[in-house]
């Protein structure tokens, strides 16, 4: 029954998935079809990010079969790290010049901070890109991940990696709005705790887009 289970939950989300998302990414200089982002829940966030030209980035959000249904990889950034340290991410980073496309500068950077090897993944396509309060234009590349593959943490930029089930990330009623105050004003920002893990920003954001692609029409509206 558990096998069963698992293969449903696999094959309904394989089905969104290839109907939801995005085959191919955005380009570099098209208007990204509106970003998501922190200006969102924020709008005035909009004008201090597109004050200069966003910087580019890839993120892999990795989704793993399980016998007991479908999972979704995280990772916790290392403690000294000087942006963003100590909080859940995907794997990605900055695209690089030597990258042919975000596909590749995710992979590369998986490889590089959880020693997946791109063999082990397959690309399922793209969600919305999502431009951060800081300036970061950020594409989300969504891949099957063998559930064989092996990881590999790099110490210096992540403390750990753990996965959470697809079902909790897609039930809404999980998805919070919480606030913090940030450079002297409070700031409103996605926020979806799990156990001790506490999934916020940027990363709860993409979340967010992934349940807006695979929802049903007749599933709750976002808040």
């Amino acid at each position: 029954m558990t096998d069963l289970v698992a293969s449903t939950a696999l094959d309904a989300f394989l089905e969104r998935a290839r109907a939801r998302l995005r085959p191919e990414p955005p380009g570099p200089h098209d208007s990204t079809s509106n970003p998501r982002g922190d200006h969102d829940l924020e709008p005035d966030v909009l004008e201090a990010a597109l004050a200069r030209p966003p910087r580019l980035a890839a993120v892999l959000v990795p989704v793993v079969p399980r016998d007991d249904g479908v999972s979704v990889l995280f990772t916790l950034r290392s403690a000294h790290l000087r942006d963003h340290s100590g909080q859940v991410a995907f794997p990605g980073g900055k695209i690089d010049s030597s990258d042919p496309s975000p596909l590749a500068a995710a992979l590369r950077e998986a490889q590089e901070e959880i020693g997946l090897d791109p063999a082990a993944v397959t690309p399922l396509g793209y969600l919305d890109p999502y431009l951060s309060g800081t300036g970061f234009l950020v594409t989300p590349v969504v891949g099957l991940v063998a559930p064989d593959a092996t990881l590999t943490l790099n110490p210096h930029e992540v403390a750990d990696a753990f996965e959470v089930p697809l079902a909790f990330l897609m039930d809404v009623a999980n998805h919070a709005l919480h606030s913090r105050e940030w450079r002297g004003r409070q700031r409103r920002y996605y926020a979806i705790p799990f156990g001790e893990r506490y999934i916020w920003g940027v990363t709860a954001g993409i979340v967010r887009n992934l349940y807006d692609r695979l929802r049903d029409a007749d599933e709750p509206t976002p808040r």
